[in-house]
């Protein structure tokens, strides 16, 4: 896929959502967008990220859903809200905008810095949530230094840009270079360039092990082993995860963090099928 053909993937998919709008503090607002019909299930994007971060998603899983996907505060189109901007800080926010425009049951899925957020929404136990699932959720106690990263600077066109998000990306996010294409680097792009909540650290903490047994939804995960945070911990993080209480846990092979996309076709497979399994009541 060229870049011009990314562009035009993301304005097609972008051009069928609903976009809508709730505050994120005084004069803040925070955008949320809206795919397909049905039971609605929430996505929230990791750190550096935006809505995009599901953008080989949303096409598959609006069939038969309404899928909903906010720009938390101060990441994408939303704005940056005063204060602190923590997962802690974010998660009223999101869990507000839920309530004003999400009617009925709902179920929540949240990637990386979203899942943390997703986590402390369960633990505020909303009556109207079903079901919870974790991709690449950190905050488990598990804190290795953070791979090094390209830095923008010095560099004077798009195509060296470009080599650095790639650079990055195959650091970071994606385990196996073919996947990064031009649609990736777009995305990492448009995402960094917009990244104004800063300064989060709950994620390098075990806080997660803390939330858990306030969650009162079902609760799954899935996790790349080739992620790398975690792929020379393998061991270390199933025994976290299996201590967790969730309904699933499931683990693919040859998947990096940014697993929804990196295995599109396989995750949009799973998470329908942990989303159907019967809720008790």
């Amino acid at each position: 896929m060229s870049f011009e053909s990314a562009i035009a993937e993301i304005e097609r998919i972008d051009k069928k959502a609903v976009k809508l709008q709730t505050s994120c503090g005084p004069a803040a607002k925070m955008t949320w967008r809206r795919w397909g019909e049905g039971r609605p299930l929430i996505l929230l994007h990791g750190g550096a990220g935006s809505w995009l971060h599901w953008i080989r998603n949303i096409e598959t899983l609006s069939r038969g859903r309404s899928v909903w996907v906010p720009d938390m505060p101060g990441f994408g189109d939303s704005d940056l809200p005063a204060g602190p901007h923590d997962a802690d800080a974010l998660a009223p926010f999101v869990l507000d905008g839920i309530n004003q425009l999400v009617k009925g049951r709902f179920d929540l899925v949240g990637f990386s810095f979203g899942a943390l957020v997703a986590s402390l929404i369960a633990a505020e136990q909303p009556s109207e949530l079903d079901q919870l699932v974790l991709v690449s959720g950190a905050s488990i106690g598990l804190v290795a230094k953070p791979p090094a990263l390209k830095s923008l600077r010095g560099t004077q066109t798009a195509a060296e840009r470009a080599e650095v998000f790639r650079s990055n990306l195959h650091t970071l996010m994606l385990s196996n270079a073919a996947s990064i294409d031009d649609l990736a680097v777009l995305v990492q792009e448009h995402a960094s360039s917009r990244e104004r909540a800063k300064n989060r650290k709950l994620a390098l903490t075990d806080i997660l092990l803390r939330l858990t047994p306030k969650w009162r939804c079902a609760a799954c995960g899935i996790w790349g082993l080739q992620d790398a945070i975690y792929r020379d911990r393998v061991d270390e993080l199933k025994r976290i995860v299996a201590s967790l209480g969730l309904r699933d846990a499931i683990f693919l092979q040859d998947a990096g963090h940014w697993l929804q996309y990196e295995r599109a076709d396989e995750f949009n497979g799973i998470l329908p099928r942990l989303l159907e399994q019967p809720v008790k009541a």
